[in-house]
């Protein structure tokens, strides 16, 4: 049975954000105390500053810096074995970690655990749009725990895009193999961990409920790469290992189009 003291939040900070310590409040707001660590591979005072603040162990990176390398980096800090790499614009409601215990140490051989989310617009929190609805339906199956464990499902659920949102993941370090991101990938890093979990024997691990809050804002890395085709190339790279190429180059279609409402 995993316990609090069995869990990180490695909250990556990047540059410059404002939302960064509205992140490190959320984490410290759990109704359960999990570890908190801040891995950056871009040091400055504006980080430095909110760890100090808060008393939070600050690590920088050693390497070249990219999204792979910083996840990577970010989970080798840990030195326990659930993780969930936090991002520093986004915000947890309290009950995450309480909810993530819950449902990992009720499945058996738990590989990742993710709940559902909400996105963080400049008009507010919000909970149904056509991409978040789609997201949903895609994860349908696994609401009921024993298909966790199938990897059909897993494989179906992913096939049509990548419904699970990279910071609301806890990762069950005993179970997987390092390191969990393959360098090459800037935007689909997360969709190409998720495929090659869905091909391990264990079980995915699902909550339903809104337990973060992934901020949409035009200056956010996810939005620059939607903006200069990257997201658009990765995921019909990754929508290939699920179709014969025609098919996956229709459905990236209609994907594309989604990626509009990420602003």
């Amino acid at each position: 049975m995993f316990s609090p003291s069995d869990h990180t939040f490695a909250l990556c900070a990047y540059g410059a954000s404002p939302y960064l310590g509205e992140c490190v409040e959320s984490l410290l707001s759990q109704t359960v105390n999990s570890h908190i660590l801040i891995s950056t591979s871009t040091p400055n005072e504006g980080i430095s500053s909110v760890a100090s603040k808060y008393g939070i162990k600050l690590f920088v990176n050693t390497g070249e810096p990219g999204i792979a390398h910083d996840w990577n980096c970010a989970i080798e800090h840990c030195e326990t074995s659930l993780v969930t790499i936090a991002h520093q614009d986004d915000l947890y409601e309290p009950r995450y970690a309480e909810r993530m215990l819950e449902k990992v140490n009720s499945t058996a051989r738990p590989l990742i655990f993710f709940s559902g989310y909400g996105e963080l617009r400049p008009e507010g929190k919000v909970t149904s749009n056509r991409l978040l609805n789609i997201k949903h339906a895609l994860l349908k199956p696994l609401e009921n725990g024993h298909f966790g464990s199938s990897r059909l499902i897993r494989r179906r659920c992913l096939s049509l895009g990548s419904p699970i949102c990279c910071p609301a993941v806890t990762y069950v370090m005993p179970n997987l193999n390092r390191p969990l991101f393959v360098e090459g990938f800037k935007s689909d890093l997360d969709w190409q961990a998720w495929e090659k979990f869905s091909r391990m024997e264990g079980s995915f691990a699902y909550d339903p409920e809104v337990l973060m809050w992934h901020r949409i804002h035009g200056g956010s890395e996810t939005s620059a790469l939607i903006k200069d085709n990257t997201r658009t190339r990765e995921d019909l790279a990754m929508l290939s290992l699920f179709w014969p190429k025609p098919i996956a180059a229709f459905i990236n279609h209609f994907y594309a189009a989604g990626q509009k409402s990420n602003g």
